[in-house]
């Protein structure tokens, strides 16, 4: 049976992560305590604001994961030298999408004092990665994969007893942190060796996805519960999968927290254990799903780039004009507060949880016709520089 040119399903679930996403970047930009604290943080949080940070951990992962899988379905439909330089070259662009587009969105900083690499970045690297990994049989790539994201948390044994003080080529391998370049700052968000293996596993996933058509979502599912089964075991121990212990709190619903609540920078093999874990059970559940207000959410999935890049700048622009209404001057946006790095935002300003969440509803309702048109106007149209956007 020839593959679809698309998979419905996982675009849908693209779509589904696509806008819980941008929840957080609203809170990130709109929310009073943003950057003043950490929503994760046990000691002050709530369990609302906990559980609006929590539940957008799925998004990256799924998002890594699926591009992955992308790549296998291209693969059924290009040589493998084609797939291979298109991963290649799409990666070096995704990459100079972050340093140049990204990172102005995100800070509105026109001199780039501050250049990030978080989630565009830890894809192209991982899509340059896996343009070479294509070449190797299929058990070894599989293998490869498997080592990475279960072995790569021996790491925080190292890590643990030395004094962080790594060199940049370390903390893009596998250690959040900032580093001088000049008179800039290289803040390393997303490193790359996890997302680089997930991407790996998510290009496997592509093969045993299509390998029983009729019996896949319900593969999904079993292969979802499973990965979180393997998380709640192995997370029970306390010793290996992720650095942090969990710790009994003062109530069941925060030593739950405790337990649920797992290192994303870089991603740690429980974190992306019970993340794709959900991910896979969604998409098996939303399989057959069919109706308008999925083929609404669907249209964010078919141009995720695109829907990335405009939500941020929209959402950076709107928090700006806020900026204003605060009585604030130009002048003043453009120098920038103390401490931080983003441009025309105040710490301390902003919303409650419940105006969050209005914005973000309002910014996806703004964002579809313009995702629609373009979701169109791809289909529409088969110019080669579309593929890379």
């Amino acid at each position: 049976m020839p593959p679809q040119n698309r998979i419905n399903s996982i675009d849908l679930l693209r779509g589904i992560v696509m806008i819980i996403m941008a929840l957080d970047h609203t809170r990130d930009y709109f929310h009073a305590r943003a950057l003043l604290d950490d929503p994760l943080n046990l000691q002050t949080t709530t369990p609302a604001l906990f559980a609006t940070r929590w539940i957008t951990h799925l998004c990256a992962p799924a998002f890594v994961f699926l591009s992955g899988t992308s790549a296998f379905l291209q693969s059924l439909r290009k040589t493998k030298k084609q797939l291979s330089l298109f991963l290649f070259t799409r990666g070096l662009w995704l990459i100079l999408v972050e340093v140049v587009i990204m990172t102005f969105g995100i800070t509105f900083d026109p001199h780039y004092h501050l250049i990030i690499l978080q989630t565009i970045w830890s894809i192209g690297i991982s899509m340059v990665v896996l343009s070479i990994v294509i070449w190797l049989p299929f058990p070894v790539i599989f293998a490869l994969g498997l080592i990475i994201v279960t072995g790569h948390n021996s790491l925080d044994f190292y890590e643990a007893a030395n004094d962080k003080n790594y060199s940049i080529w370390y903390s893009l391998l596998h250690f959040q942190g900032g580093h001088p370049i000049g008179d800039r700052m290289l803040l390393v968000f997303y490193p790359f060796l996890p997302w680089a293996g997930t991407m790996i596993l998510g290009y496997c996933f592509g093969k045993y996805y299509l390998s029983d058509i009729m019996n896949r979502n319900k593969r999904s599912i079993l292969l979802g519960t499973g990965l979180i089964i393997f998380f709640v075991v192995v997370r029970l121990t306390n010793l290996y999968g992720d650095p942090f212990e969990w710790k009994e709190q003062q109530s069941l619903l925060y030593t739950f927290f405790s337990f649920i609540n797992t290192q994303k920078y870089p991603p740690s093999l429980l974190y992306l254990c019970i993340t794709i874990g959900l991910s896979l059970i969604i998409l098996g559940l939303v399989g057959n799903v069919k109706n308008k207000f999925a083929d609404a959410i669907t249209v964010f999935g078919r141009v995720p780039l695109f829907y990335y890049i405009i939500h941020f700048f929209l959402l950076h622009l709107l928090s700006s004009i806020l900026f204003f209404m605060n009585g604030h001057s130009f002048e003043e946006g453009a120098k920038g507060a103390k401490g931080v790095p983003f441009k025309f935002l105040i710490p301390g300003e902003g919303f409650g949880l419940p105006g969050v969440y209005l914005v973000w509803l309002a910014v996806i309702l703004a964002l579809y016709p313009l995702c629609k048109w373009f979701a169109d106007y791809k289909r529409a149209h088969s110019s080669w520089w579309l593929s890379y956007l």
